[in-house]
């Protein structure tokens, strides 16, 4: 069964998803910095905006901390407490304002159970399962030549797969609340909105890419396993 060959697969399929998510990676990055430098007429803090996005939900166990790093930002439902990063937690930008706020709809998602979400949850330990798992049992299969080995593992990476294309609707969905709670209160200007609705997408679109990479993978393998097995 010649698994190792030049892999036509990862180039046509794998290899054009992985260049545009550094392209999305990028354009994230540069959007983050533009609107991390434009501060917000009422000088609201990503603390303060947050805060007022749980007051807004009736939130009232949920605590916000300050974690070191950039682009950190994230909601511990365990903990029940929101992370936000050096720019965000003090920072009265922008883009601050719009991250604190996406998190800060993480925190609403669980406490109106979200059913996504709460998918998300459920199949999570299956999906680390399956993340650890699915190489070294595909490699095992083309190693020893043994055929549901190799499908066994294939069967696992797909949980990867699956759990990122549930994430999406989480992630939308998250942001979607950060900016009606946004516009409803009037945190931010209708131009300064704009703004974070931008930080918001292009941190969204990793998410997309992340899953298309997945599915470019996942791809790759099956075609792979089942060329081999139709030239036997």
């Amino acid at each position: 069964m010649p698994y190792f060959y030049f892999d036509y697969y990862y180039i046509i399929l794998v290899l054009p998803v992985i260049i545009a998510s550094l392209i999305i990676q990028a354009k994230l990055k540069s959007t983050y910095s533009k609107y991390s430098k434009i501060g917000n007429a009422r000088n609201i803090t990503g603390a303060q905006a947050a805060q007022l996005v749980l007051g807004y939900y009736g939130i009232c166990d949920v605590a916000i901390e300050h974690v070191s790093g950039k682009l950190s930002d994230h909601y511990d439902p365990k903990a029940k407490v929101i992370r936000l990063s050096d720019g965000v937690f003090n920072g009265s930008s922008i883009a601050a304002v719009g991250v604190a706020c996406h998190e800060a709809g993480h925190a609403a998602q669980h406490a109106e159970a979200y059913a996504p979400i709460k998918v998300r949850n459920l199949i999570l330990p299956v999906c680390n399962i399956g993340s650890t798992l699915s190489m070294p049992l595909l490699l095992a299969g083309v190693i020893f030549s043994y055929e549901p080995l190799v499908w066994i593992g294939i069967g696992f990476f797909s949980f990867v797969a699956v759990f990122q294309l549930i994430t999406l609707p989480v992630e939308f969905n998250a942001s979607r609340r950060a900016l009606n709670v946004i516009e409803s209160n009037g945190l931010l200007s209708f131009e300064e909105k704009n703004g974070a609705a931008k930080v918001l997408k292009m941190a969204a679109m990793t998410y997309v890419a992340a899953l298309a990479t997945s599915v470019a993978q996942l791809l790759r393998l099956i075609l792979l396993f089942g060329g081999g097995r139709r030239r036997r």
